[in-house]
């Protein structure tokens, strides 16, 4: 029990920013592209309560990482409250959903990326506190899995997202019919132990830009 509560206080605050800002970066870039409805619910701030969901942000990475404890090696991952955005009213719809669909992978990436030179600091200053080394290494795994999760080019997922502005007008539509069953996807994956296969690129070229800056 130690043990699971000092690795609650190593990743809790580097879940509630990877969380927090990867909602706050979606709003943030619908408003720049012509859609306020984050903005005017309050959603484009860094309160991580404005974006808590007490089941995605709580309860379903403490299990995960209850799980751990006792012996897995789960992978970590959570999600917020969606922030609010009218796609309908970005100045191009099918292009600017693209960039508004990864401003929240973006956000985590330069996160990985702060908690990377934070790591760096740590160690060329001989800074030898264990308890900030870890957070700082949880920062970067969390961050990282949560940009490689959502990039997956499954709707609603941030990936699914890209592919419906990417794709011909026709097929698009068609794609973006698969958010209905975007939840069983990912299920069905899990279950069947594959997630990994498909989040692996992603998670590798994460890691990748992330060792350019230690």
């Amino acid at each position: 029990m130690p043990e699971l509560v000092q690795t609650i206080a190593i990743f809790a605050i580097p879940v509630l920013l990877a969380i927090t800002l990867h909602e706050a970066a979606h709003g943030y870039v619908a408003r720049l592209f012509g859609d306020p409805t984050a903005y005017l619910a309050g959603r484009i701030t860094l309160n991580p309560l404005r974006h808590i969901d007490p089941i995605g942000t709580v309860v379903v990475p403490l299990v995960i990482l209850l799980l751990s404890s006792i012996g897995g090696s789960g992978f970590l991952f959570g999600w917020a409250k969606p922030v609010p955005v009218d796609f309908g009213r970005l100045r191009r719809p099918k292009r600017d959903m693209i960039w508004v669909a990864a401003a929240g992978p973006g956000a985590n990436l330069v996160m990985a990326v702060g908690w990377a030179l934070l790591l760096k600091m740590q160690v060329s200053f001989g800074f030898e506190e264990r308890f900030f080394y870890e957070m700082a290494r949880a920062g970067i795994l969390v961050n990282i899995g949560l940009m490689a999760l959502n990039l997956l080019p499954v709707p609603p997922l941030d990936g699914g997202r890209i592919m419906v502005g990417l794709l011909p007008r026709a097929i698009a539509w068609q794609f973006a019919r698969l958010e209905r069953w975007g939840l069983f996807i990912i299920l069905a994956l899990m279950a069947t132990n594959t997630l990994w296969f498909f989040l692996a690129p992603f998670y590798r070229l994460g890691l990748a830009i992330v060792e350019l800056f230690i």
